[in-house]
């Protein structure tokens, strides 16, 4: 069996993925013609050269268009189960999918609505495509205490039934002055029974990592890259053992990672920290999770031993129940 065989046959977790970023070249195309006006293209030419990125500020205006098409609850759905879909074709059994609560309150979309579409998605995607769903609600932090209060609100109020986790993401520079209601925010949503799973240290420096393990209970981190600046802070991370979601493709696309070939994932797994493989926003990097673990082998040179490690990380670090665990760790083991 060659590399690129082993690969394929691994079942596969998706940890970090966004809703919006999984959207598919021709689902966005849909979206595009069914809410004509808007400023994403309408031919699949134009729409890959939109997704070429100079740097985040780039990529995160292009999100945001993409995210102004998302404007009633059947787009929604069709994202989900898009999203499960392509993850099917890749081996994929279980994707924890980060939703924008706030991205669709903003353009009137009620909670309950949403809810509902994200429920009728799971369920969809488990009978339709035999992967299993689990949401992370994000407060997208540029936007601050108005956005972190309507996310915990929808989080506590009106949840979809396979809502695990709560998270922050968007722009990290912005944070520092939104601090204490993100803080606040953290504190409600983890006393609920949510986990904590925020972006840190993918465009900052390790303040910001150190942020969200002492003071939002951070149980696994978004990127967590630049940890490796601060001794201390990779010295904690492997004693806690907190799951780091390392996405390596995003990390060259919005210009983190200068070349692939230098992404920092190798040191990260020679530190002894606890890594599990992500895409992100793969269509928007032309990436898939499949082509994440070609990269890993291909361009940084892990082995099949180290590809499953990743597997199995991120098989352990979800909030999967304990009895499916347990059988796709058998799987990983038996491949």
């Amino acid at each position: 069996m060659t590399i690129h065989a082993f690969i394929d046959a691994l079942p596969k977790v998706e940890l970090h993925v966004h809703l919006i970023g999984s959207a598919s070249v021709p689902t966005v195309l849909e979206l595009s013609r069914r809410h004509p006006g808007s400023r994403v293209p309408t031919t699949e030419e134009e729409l890959r050269a939109f997704y070429v990125f100079r740097d985040f500020a780039d990529f995160a205006r292009v999100y945001g268009a993409v995210n102004a098409l998302v404007r009633e609850p059947e787009d929604v759905a069709t994202l989900v189960t898009g999203l499960a879909r392509d993850l099917a074709g890749q081996n994929g059994r279980y994707v924890e999918v980060t939703v924008t609560p706030y991205a669709h309150h903003v353009v009137g979309m009620p909670m309950r609505a949403v809810t509902e579409a994200l429920d009728i998605a799971a369920r969809r995607s488990l009978d339709e495509h035999g992967v299993r769903i689990g949401y992370i609600f994000d407060i997208p932090g540029e936007y601050g205490a108005e956005a972190a209060r309507i996310t915990l609100d929808h989080a506590l109020q009106e949840p979809p039934q396979a809502l695990v986790a709560f998270g922050l993401a968007g722009i990290e520079q912005e944070r520092v002055r939104h601090r204490d209601a993100f803080r606040d925010a953290f504190r409600a949503a983890t006393a609920a029974g949510l986990h904590s799973v925020p972006h840190a240290g993918e465009m900052t420096g390790p303040e910001t990592v150190w942020e969200v393990v002492d003071h939002l209970g951070a149980e696994r981190i978004g990127h967590g890259i630049s940890c490796l600046d601060d001794p201390r802070l990779v010295a904690r991370l492997r004693e806690t053992q907190i799951p780091l979601d390392v996405c390596p493709t995003s990390n060259v696309c919005t210009g983190q990672v200068a070349d692939i070939k230098e992404h920092p994932l190798p040191r990260l797994l020679e530190e002894g920290l606890f890594v599990t493989l992500n895409s992100d926003d793969p269509p928007m990097f032309a990436t898939t999770l499949t082509d994440e673990y070609r990269v890993a082998a291909d361009v940084l040179g892990l082995d099949r031993a180290a590809l499953a490690a990743l597997a199995r990380n991120a098989v352990t670090a979800s909030y999967l129940d304990p009895g499916a665990k347990q059988a796709l760790l058998a799987e990983i083991d038996a491949l």
